[in-house]
Order: C-alpha cells, then structure tokens, then sequence
C-alpha cells in the first residue's frame, strides 16, 4: 500500500522537518523580503516572493534532470554559481545601505529603501527575488547536498519531485510572505527618528557580511579547482 505512494512516507516526515527549519532559517531570501517589506506595499511583498520560488521551480526541475550528477562531476559550476551568488547578495547589501542617504535627503514617511526604488516596478522587485533565489548558495547547497537523502531510489523521481517541489515551495510562500508583511508592519516603527537608518543599515550589513563570508570561501574553492 505505502509502495503505491509517490513518496518515502518516513523520508517525506524527515523532509517537511528539515524544509521547515531551512524554511525559517535567517538567510538571503528572508532578509531581501524583509527589506522589500519596508513602506511598500503587500503587492511588492508578493511579487518578491513569486520571484523566489519562480527560481526555486527552476532549480526543481534542474535537479529533475541531473543537476546533482553534473554538478559532482563538474565541481568548477557550482562554486563558480557560489561566487555569482555571492557577489549579486553584495550587490543587494550596498544597494540597501545606500539607500538610506535618499532618505536623509528627502524627508518622507517611507524607508530610504523604498524612496530608492520607489521608481521601480513589480518586475524589479520580481527580478531581484528571482536572482536572489536562484544564485542563493543556501540552495544550491540544498539540491546537492540536503535533498538527495530523501529520495527513493525505488521510485520514480518524475513522481516524487513534484510532491518535494510542491511541499518545499508552498512553505517557501507562506514563511517568506510572512517575513515580507513584518517588515510592511514594522514601517510606522521605522518612521520615527532615524530607526529606518538604523534598520536599512542592519539589514544591508547582515546581506554584505553574508555575502563576504561565501564570497572568501568559495573563491577559495573556485582558485583551488
């Protein structure tokens, strides 16, 4: 009965464990949604989110196609997409410290963050949790390392990732929302003072000393390979 499953019943629990952790785990996503929350808007927050998991659906399928094979065989890829990553979050961290100067130029009821891309549509914000996601080493260390144990290898993977996809991005959706609507609800606590400096600066600092420690380590690795 269990065999006509799509999934490892017993692996399929230990996964929804692990998931939920990562899931709620600090990391490059979490902050960019927090950050993209700030004085903007629901909509913006969402859009954000879809871009994630637009990213997370393409490394699914990636992996539904040999990504672990060509990335063990071929090392050089994945700490080159390390060091891609790595430098697009650094990119993300100055963009947000930056930011902060807009806001002491302009005195509005919005994060310096959200005056900085203020011109910026739905797509942008799109884009960004799309780059985020998909050059996040957090992930590509997921689909290489953390998801293969949770396979079966008696079953088949055409019906088993789109119940691991599903379930991974269904909690990617309701843990990244929510990370996007608290920075959204912190916006009147920021509004006073100079706490949305101090914020933008903490957010921004955490992103840039991310990426700095992933950067140092793979482009040890990528020099080595």
């Amino acid at each position: 009965m269990l065999s006509a499953l799509p999934v490892d019943p017993s692996k399929y629990t230990a996964f929804l464990g692990a998931m939920f952790l990562m899931a709620i785990t600090p990391g490059p996503a979490n902050l960019f949604c927090i950050s993209t929350g700030l004085g903007r808007s629901a909509p913006r927050v969402l859009m954000g989110v879809f871009g994630i998991n637009t990213a997370t659906l393409i490394w699914f399928v990636a992996a539904a196609f040999g990504l672990h094979l060509l990335i063990t065989t071929l090392p050089v890829v994945f700490h080159a997409m390390t060091v891609a990553g790595a430098v697009y979050l650094l990119w993300i961290a100055v963009k947000t410290i930056r930011a902060r100067k807009s806001h002491s130029a302009h005195e509005l009821d919005l994060p310096a963050n959200a005056q900085t891309l203020a011109r910026e549509g739905l797509w942008a914000t799109w884009k960004d949790g799309f780059m985020v996601q998909f050059l996040n080493p957090k992930v590509t260390l997921f689909f290489t390392a953390v998801l293969p144990p949770f396979l079966a290898l008696d079953r088949p993977m055409t019906t088993q990732m789109p119940v691991f996809a599903a379930t991974a991005i269904g909690m990617d959706v309701i843990t990244m929302t929510t990370y996007g609507l608290s920075g959204l609800a912190l916006t009147r606590f920021l509004s006073r003072g100079r706490n949305r400096e101090y914020f933008e600066v903490c957010v921004g600092g955490l992103l840039g000393l991310i990426a700095v420690v992933i950067l140092t380590h793979s482009a040890a690795d990528l020099l080595r390979h």
